[in-house]
């Protein structure tokens, strides 16, 4: 790791950075950092690239050993010679954890942080927004690409790039626990996949994301003037047009994923008059006053 202080050079490096999606050498650049082989690959890489980064870890204080996991992202970063912060977000064991855990992360850390997401956290997105039923923007996969760098890189290639640089890092438990669907879908549902299909699902999942994505900017465009909050405005807009409207503004003011189809059609029977109010997805509620929608957070 003596080269990590003077730049992190190399076939390895090389070869990766050149698949992944930073901005131009010397610009400013928060990374947030569990201790994982995703993220510790993206703090080398981001280094590599010639960034001016800072090291972002959260405390969630889930586990015992929680407190020695950010120490150990400090001691990374101090390594390749960059500061560490590290910030408190407890959330209590139950359920929605991971959900629960994702909202404190948002809450904490710096708007447009860069995060470690894989190829492989790509292709499991796009299958579980499927199960709920996202349509197509849920099958983009995962937002705002500009901030994870790595979608290109699969998860056997950040765990290479730290055991070829001896790189201690954190296995969190709760990655194979069967609990969380996520897990289900990455331990039991791509391999099944790959069985069937004879062939590495995980590529044409991603390809999918993208070209999903593409597709959603098209629609999105399609409505780009359009306030479904306005009820009035959109009396005499067919319900397809209206329906790409409700997504786009639920997606802005829900954090998470996608809305699912089922939310947005119950909004829509509140923008046409058929009912007042609806629950969405995450147990908030939109509300019809005035001629207006009125969106109430959980």
């Amino acid at each position: 790791m003596d080269r990590a202080t003077g730049g992190l050079t190399g076939p390895e490096i090389d070869d990766l950075l050149g698949r992944c999606a930073f901005p131009p050498a010397g610009t400013a650049v928060d990374c947030a950092v569990s201790g994982g082989p995703d993220s510790t690959a993206l703090l080398v890489l981001a280094v590599a690239a010639g960034l001016d980064v800072t090291c972002w870890t959260v405390n969630h204080s889930l586990r015992p050993t929680s407190a020695d996991e950010t120490q150990l992202v400090a001691h990374i970063g101090a390594t390749l010679g960059v500061a560490t912060i590290t910030v408190d977000g407890p959330v209590d064991d139950g359920p929605d954890l991971e959900q629960r855990a994702r909202d404190v992360r948002r809450a904490v850390l710096p708007e447009g942080v860069l995060t470690g997401h894989t190829a492989d956290d790509q292709a499991e997105t796009v299958l579980l927004n499927l199960l709920r039923g996202a349509g197509v923007p849920g099958t983009a996969g995962i937002g705002d690409p500009a901030r994870r760098p790595l979608l290109a890189l699969r998860r056997t290639e950040t765990r290479g790039l730290c055991e070829a640089l001896d790189l201690q890092v954190v296995d969190d438990p709760s990655n194979v626990d069967p609990r969380f669907t996520r897990n289900r879908v990455r331990h039991e549902v791509l391999p099944l996949l790959a069985d069937v299909a004879g062939r590495d699902p995980v590529p044409l999942l991603a390809r999918h994301a993208t070209l999903a994505g593409e597709a959603t900017g098209l629609l999105t465009n399609l409505v780009a003037d359009v306030d479904p909050t306005d009820v009035r405005s959109v009396v005499d807009l067919p319900d397809d047009l209206v329906r790409l409207a409700v997504r786009r503004w639920l997606t802005g003011v829900v954090s998470g994923p996608p809305p699912d189809q089922a939310s947005v059609d119950r909004v829509l029977d509140v923008v046409r008059g058929r009912v007042v109010a609806t629950e969405v997805a995450g147990g908030h509620r939109v509300r019809r006053s005035a001629g207006f929608l009125r969106f109430e957070s959980r």
